[in-house]
């Protein structure tokens, strides 16, 4: 219980002052569409370089934390992914704050990822070593069926239609190819040179979700203030935690896979929240009603996000291994203060270790009540007429897209996305699954060729991708995913009962 002895050291002055800053700052970045969590902690690392090694992870840390959780302001409220973590949150949160319940979905959403934060944060402190040496099993070929199998979800993801589902998530993994190929280096597709580095994801994310939703706004022209204005449902903080109490399936559902996908490496926190969010849809009694505003999509998908945090720094802190991409930067903050990671960090630097842990614990807490705060004010964003709104979403799309890499290439991409989204959207093919294609296509395509390196020089390719039990394991679930979606749509779909003929 060495953790106990270092958790005093939070509650220092300058401590938990860098931690309330890095919360704040981590929620308001994290509402800002384009600047992911990955971004919010790199553009923090600057201000660490003054402080101790301790200090400046706290505020990282806090940073990493709430970054995650504040992406669901901007998808709830704008319909605008603050990450790619917060993709699912979209499907049903913004449908409520349609409804005028854009303060319930917000305190439920904060709620759940205190939940799952805690949860994921436990997780890192109590399991490190077991979980760390678990994270190691998974392979080229385990990581290639992972990503199959998240490809596989997005038949039953946000579409009513498997095929256009299916469909959907291609041209995702037709659009991931666009760019230089990172094994061969072979160019693909670049007809335009602002494809030249491929297709940025913050760039696809923003011009998939929010053109559509703004060429809708300018499509309806100018109406009535009455019919512009949405009324706001008041909603307590007590009958928030009574529904996600009530929901306690989906919360177990989405801080369980999230920590699952949070410890493996390579594979991202990004597709946690998706994949919560389709496997509580499939164990939800209601399932039809996911997409229309339902709590337990919202639920799922934000424990998830939250749930993967702690167990994605578990192979940074034991194995020097970043779990995901700001796992990775977090790995620049301690080496900048000369800190190796690995199997001794905690035995070298025990007080840096548990300190930083700790507080990250004690962060899902701040950034569960300042989240839950702000919900009634920022769900007054829904009051704002459409015409207003559309040029504010659209000027939050140009500035996100081109903050990501200052890069006009960008916002064009963007634009010619959302256009495309916003025709394809009339036919009933769904965002969601494309983004999940564009996401997963390149750590499928990578696992792929190395998997493929190595089975040339051992046994084949076949034995190495169908052999072993963790292959067999994902195959199995990949094939009993595509089933359940297509058994699915064949239940609801409605029966043609023959009318009955008067003599």
């Amino acid at each position: 219980m060495e953790f106990i002895y270092y958790f005093g050291d939070v509650f220092t002055p300058i401590n938990f002052g860098l931690l309330l800053i890095g919360t704040i700052g981590g929620l308001i970045l994290g509402a800002t569409p384009g600047l992911s969590p990955t971004m919010a902690v790199a553009l923090l690392i600057p201000f660490t370089f003054q402080l101790e090694a301790a200090q400046g992870l706290i505020l990282l840390g806090a940073a990493y934390t709430s970054t995650v959780a504040g992406g669901a302001v901007s998808a709830i409220l704008l319909k605008i992914p603050g990450a790619p973590a917060n993709i699912a949150t979209t499907l049903d949160g913004h449908t409520m704050a349609q409804k005028g319940q854009g303060a319930k979905a917000l305190q439920l959403s904060f709620l759940a990822s205190a939940v799952g934060g805690v949860f994921g944060v436990l997780l890192l402190i109590f399991l490190t070593p077991v979980l760390s040496q678990w994270a190691l099993a998974f392979g080229p070929s385990h990581l290639f069926w992972l990503a199959i199998l998240g490809v596989t979800v997005i038949g039953s993801l946000d579409s009513k239609s498997v095929v256009k589902g299916l469909l959907s998530g291609c041209i995702g993994l037709w659009l991931a190819t666009i760019g230089f190929d990172d094994i061969m280096g072979a160019q693909r597709f670049i007809f335009h040179p602002a494809l030249g580095g491929g297709i940025n994801i913050i760039a696809a994310l923003i011009g998939l979700f929010a053109i559509p939703q703004v060429i809708t706004m300018f499509a309806k022209g100018r109406q009535s203030q009455e019919m512009d204005v949405i009324e706001i449902e008041k909603h307590s903080i007590l009958d928030a935690i009574r529904e996600v109490i009530n929901r306690s399936r989906a919360l177990t559902i989405g801080t369980i896979t999230g920590s699952i996908v949070g410890l493996i490496p390579g594979v991202g926190g990004q597709i946690a929240g998706l994949v919560a969010y389709d496997q509580s849809k499939k164990f939800s009694p209601e399932s039809e009603k996911f997409g229309t505003g339902h709590s337990e999509g919202i639920i799922a998908a934000e424990a998830a996000n939250n749930a993967m945090v702690g167990p994605s720094l578990v192979p940074l802190l034991t194995l020097s291994i970043p779990g995901s991409p700001t796992a990775a930067v977090l790995l620049g903050g301690l080496l900048i203060h000369g800190i190796f990671p690995g199997a001794d960090l905690f035995d070298n630097h025990p007080d840096v270790a548990w300190t930083f842990i700790n507080s990250m614990l004690i962060g899902q807490i701040l950034m569960c009540v300042f989240g839950l705060y702000v919900a009634s004010f920022a769900a007054k964003v829904a009051k704002v007429p459409q015409a207003v709104m559309a040029a504010v979403v659209l000027g939050l799309a140009v500035f996100g897209s081109y903050s990501v890499q200052s890069s006009m290439g960008d916002v064009y991409v963007m634009a010619a996305l959302g256009v495309m989204m916003y025709f394809l959207e009339r036919y009933g093919f769904s965002a969601a699954p494309l983004v999940l294609g564009l996401i997963l296509g390149p750590i499928a395509e990578a696992n792929f060729i190395q998997g493929n390196m190595i089975a040339a020089a051992t046994n084949g390719t076949l034995p190495y991708f169908f052999t072993g039990g963790l292959n067999l394991f994902l195959i199995a679930i990949v094939v009993a995913s595509i089933a359940y979606s297509a058994w699915m749509e064949l239940r609801m779909r409605p029966v043609n009962t023959p009318a009955k003929v008067t003599p």
